[in-house]
């Protein structure tokens, strides 16, 4: 069903600092990434990266298989657990070197794995825990797997990128051969009756124009290797998918509480503030009336007409906490008669749309319901907006939703902002909250629920 709600906004509403602003959009670079690739620092730091993978992987294999080596050959005795628990342990604290090269060479941010878990004290239950952490396993895994791999990688790498800078830089150091070694240039081929040498100039040229290719192709194969490497530290080094779930289940919970706690300090706020104050002063006003009933029957009547009004007043509040609570028309109507009403108040003209085959859960109703209503309110105060939309729709097992503005753009969803604190919502119940909003607009809000809460 598509609907249309608002009027008109004038263009100079909701002006100054807010959500949303102008400015200037990030610079572009003259020169396109395949041609500024060879000098970037971060090629320069990927290449380190690859060179330095050969002398560390030699330690970290050479440990590795010597101490897993020494602690199985010596398991008939007592000795071997202790040594393969010491084997584990400095396969962990390698692997903390690793995730800090990688994090410091490639950018690459990959949080500690879970610490074993002692259920005592002591020497026996240290050794204990390591053995039986899968993240010790993996970590000494990483230290055999990264070893081939690393002495690959160093080959290539290496190949191409003195190749290709030697053979960039061979009209400038051409001149060795004829003066240093007989040779009229570098040989390109030869044996006992006949040799090709690289000594005029086409053949320099030539050779000049490979070397280019070499040195601009050879950034891009050294990051396709240092995804190798992104991919074993990841899946290696880090935090196991399940310990990932744990921590961000207790994340989740956390938000949820502290959101559950922040809307009952509102409600006791609005409550306090509100409709408390109106019944304090309406009892007061009822029994000044009643005093004068007997001695000045117009005053009286004339007090309960105002308190007539405080009553009206009152309602009118208990009636929009509740609708900020939860509104009846989402529970009785759904979400679409209830988004219409929510763009019916927005200052800006909203079309609405809702697609759906039915209703998903009630959370999740109502969490949809109320990431529409505050982005349409961000719509309101910040964008100066012309028109906006509202779809909705449901793919799979999951539910869309999306708010568009052709307003001034930039909004900000860095943390601490009202963007980040409503992804930080959605994040609790395995939602997202994507924003695309550039400078000069439009700005596109697209958020992801589950279907079943």
């Amino acid at each position: 069903m598509t609907t249309e709600y608002g009027q008109e906004y004038g263009h100079g509403h909701g002006g100054g600092s807010g959500l949303r602003g102008t400015g200037a959009g990030p610079r572009r670079h003259p020169l396109p990434a395949a041609l500024r690739a060879p000098v970037e620092g971060r090629s320069w730091r990927e290449f380190g990266y690859v060179l330095l993978s050969l002398p560390v992987s030699i330690v970290m294999f050479t440990f590795a298989v010597t101490m897993f080596s020494l602690g199985a050959g010596l398991l008939v005795t007592f000795l071997g657990v202790p040594v393969l628990a010491a084997a584990l342990a400095g396969c962990r604290g390698l692997g903390a070197l690793e995730r800090a090269r990688a994090r410091g060479l490639l950018g690459l941010e990959v949080a500690p794995p879970e610490p074993p878990r002692r259920r005592g004290r002591g020497a026996l239950s240290w050794i204990g825990a390591l053995l039986k952490s899968g993240a010790s396993w993996r970590h000494l895994l990483y230290a055999v797997l990264h070893f081939p791999w690393a002495v690959f990688a160093f080959s290539v790498a290496v190949t191409f990128w003195t190749a290709g800078w030697a053979m960039l830089t061979y009209p400038l150091w051409c001149w060795v051969f004829p003066m240093y070694t007989g040779q009229d240039g570098l040989q390109l081929y030869g044996d006992e009756t006949h040799a090709v040498y690289l000594d005029n100039a086409f053949e320099v040229t030539t050779t000049a124009l490979v070397g280019l290719l070499f040195t601009l192709v050879t950034p891009w194969i050294v990051r396709a290797l240092t995804t190798v490497d992104r991919l074993l530290v990841h899946g290696l080094l880090g935090p196991s998918p399940l310990a990932t779930r744990v921590v961000e289940l207790e994340s989740d919970r956390g938000v949820v509480v502290d959101t559950a706690a922040a809307d009952l300090r509102r409600i006791e706020r609005d409550l306090h503030d509100g409709a408390q104050a109106r019944l304090v002063n309406l009892a007061m006003d009822l029994g000044l009336a009643k005093e004068k009933l007997a001695e000045d029957p117009r005053a009286a009547a004339r007090m309960v007409d105002e308190a007539h009004g405080e009553v009206k007043t009152a309602l009118q509040e208990l009636r929009d906490l509740a609708r900020g609570i939860h509104p009846a028309v989402l529970t009785d109507r759904g979400l679409d008669a209830a988004l219409s009403a929510v763009a019916s108040r927005c200052p800006v003209p909203v079309r609405v749309e809702v697609d759906l085959p039915g209703r998903p859960s009630p959370a999740i109703e109502g969490i949809a319901y109320f990431t529409v209503s505050e982005l349409l309110q961000n719509v309101g105060r910040h964008s100066r907006a012309r028109s906006a939309s509202v779809d909705v729709w449901r793919v799979e097992n999951r539910l869309m939703i999306q708010v568009t503005d052709d307003g001034v753009g930039g909004a900000d969803a860095s943390a601490g902002s009202g963007l980040a604190g409503l992804a930080e919502r959605l994040g609790a119940v395995d939602g997202v909250l994507v924003v695309d909003s550039p400078a000069g607009g439009p700005t596109r809000a697209t958020a992801e629920l589950p279907w079943r809460a």
